[in-house]
């Protein structure tokens, strides 16, 4: 059912580093991406697949991973993602800046819950960095997101927003991460 994955779909940023996401899951995420709406239908997103040590130290190294943990510099050697999907714009088919990139991140880690996996959309990027770090064209594609993939190593509750209205997630003494989240009537309106 769709409402118990998107209850799962949380946002993790603490992994078993050491159990890989496989080409093949990584594939069939960005296949599910592939089928959603496009803006126009240009299909401009590209994207690019991290899943070695080597390309996911570049990666982690342009990061910046919870700003309302702003004594938290992101997670330790050994709960580190296992993989990225990077989502690109190529330029010379559209920008889709708005819209597509949510859709097809959405879509992937919905997919990657199903998988047993978790993820963390970053927007958060040192772009040109990467860029360079992974020889990612930046006349030809913009680096729009990042997504962080692998087995989750945390665990993630949702509560109530308190009365002082105070959105900001947190994290208690053993680190769980507690994400508030306003009610159903608090977000309709009449």
């Amino acid at each position: 059912m769709l409402k118990e994955l998107v209850l799962k779909c949380r946002t993790f940023r603490r992994f078993y580093e050491d159990e890989a996401v496989s080409t093949k899951d990584l594939r069939e995420l960005v296949d599910l991406a592939r089928l959603t709406a496009s803006t126009a239908n240009s299909q401009a997103l590209k994207f690019r697949l991290c899943s070695t040590p080597e390309e996911n130290s570049k990666v982690f190294d342009t990061l910046s991973w919870a700003g309302a943990l702003p004594d938290w510099d992101g997670p330790e050697k050994g709960e580190r993602p296992s993989a990225y999907i990077i989502i690109l714009c190529d330029l010379s088919l559209g920008k889709n800046k708005l819209y597509d990139d949510g859709i097809a991140a959405q879509t992937i880690m919905l997919g990657a819950v199903e998988k047993g996996y978790g993820g963390c959309i970053l927007g958060n990027v040192r772009r040109r960095e990467l860029a360079e770090a992974l020889s990612i064209d930046p006349s030809r594609y913009s680096i729009d997101l990042v997504l962080a993939l692998g087995k989750p190593k945390e665990e993630v509750v949702l509560v109530p927003v308190k009365e002082d209205g105070d959105i900001r997630y947190y994290r208690d003494e053993n680190q769980v991460h507690y994400v508030p989240k306003r009610t159903l009537d608090d977000i309709i309106i009449r």
